[in-house]
Formats: structure tokens, sequence, C-alpha cells
């Protein structure tokens, strides 16, 4: 099974795609897609769009997962990080991909096994879970990544409760 993972935001937004192959994690590809911050928001929406269809058609993920929003202080950036994340879930849906999601405390549990880890743990867990080189950077990209891993954790009960992938 082919995940990719999104970390959604309005200027950078991070991906990690990785497989699932039996028990094991296989990196396939990881970054971010960065818009410029005195671009028009409609044009950074539109680039987050095209720069997500083209990742779904070059690397054909079977699922996406994608970081929900969790907000406390900045309205104005949550609104803009949710029209992101809108946009990234239509182009999964275009795409006939299934999506899925999961808060940031799941994804802390999963990669790291404690809901309160600070960011560095994540980028160290993510780094030894998927055998990469260095940490993945910046925090964004390791987010995404830890996003996937968490699919691929629970993906057997995805498929135990509604038959999915």
């Amino acid at each position: 099974m082919r995940i990719i993972g999104i970390d959604p935001g309005i200027a950078i937004v991070g991906f990690g795609i990785i497989e699932k192959q039996g028990n094991r994690l296989i990196p396939i590809q990881y970054g971010c897609i960065k818009t410029e911050a005195h671009t028009r928001e409609a044009l950074r929406l539109k680039q987050i769009y095209d720069a997500m269809t083209s990742l779904m058609e070059k690397y054909k993920p079977d699922v996406l997962a994608v970081e929900k929003l969790f907000f406390n202080r900045n309205v104005t950036t949550a609104f803009s990080v949710g029209q992101a994340r809108g946009v990234i879930v239509l182009a999964g849906e275009e795409a006939g991909i299934p999506c899925y999601e999961y808060t940031p405390l799941q994804v802390k549990q999963a990669v790291v096994g404690y809901g309160q880890a600070e960011k560095k743990q994540i980028q160290e867990m993510v780094k030894l879970l998927l055998a990469l080189p260095a940490p993945p950077k910046p925090d964004d990209v390791a987010d995404a990544l830890g996003v996937a891993i968490t699919h691929a954790h629970s993906s057997h009960l995805h498929n135990l409760i509604n038959g999915g992938l």
C-alpha cells in the first residue's frame, strides 16, 4: 500500500510518500510545497492544488492521510490553512484516492508513543522508522511522514472496520 501523508499549510505543505510492504515502511519521496507570502491567496491555493495533483499523478498513492487542523491562537491563519487543506482533500477526491484524517495527538502517539512529544522527537523517530540518513526537515516534512506512518500503523483497523485501505 502506498500512502501520501500531508501536513497542510498555506506557506509550506509537508508531504511524505511511503510504501507499506508487510511490516516494512519504505520511504518513496518526501519534501514540501512552498508558496510565497506576498502572493494572492487564491493563487497560493491553486499552486498547492496543482502540486498535489502532480504528486498524486506521479506517485499514484492508494491512500491520502492528512493531519487534522488544530489552532488555538490565530483565527486568520486557521482559515488560510483550512482552505489549503480543502484543496488538498479535493485533489485526492478528484484522483479517486480515499482520505483519512489524524489529529496531531494520534500522530505523536503512533510515531513516538507519547502524545506530548516534541517536534525533535518526531523527527528522530521518523528517521529511525524509515531508516533515513538524517531527520527530515523542515518540521512540516517530518510531520507529513508521521501522518503517513500513522496511517500505515492503523490501516489494519480501517480494513477491519469498513473494508477500506
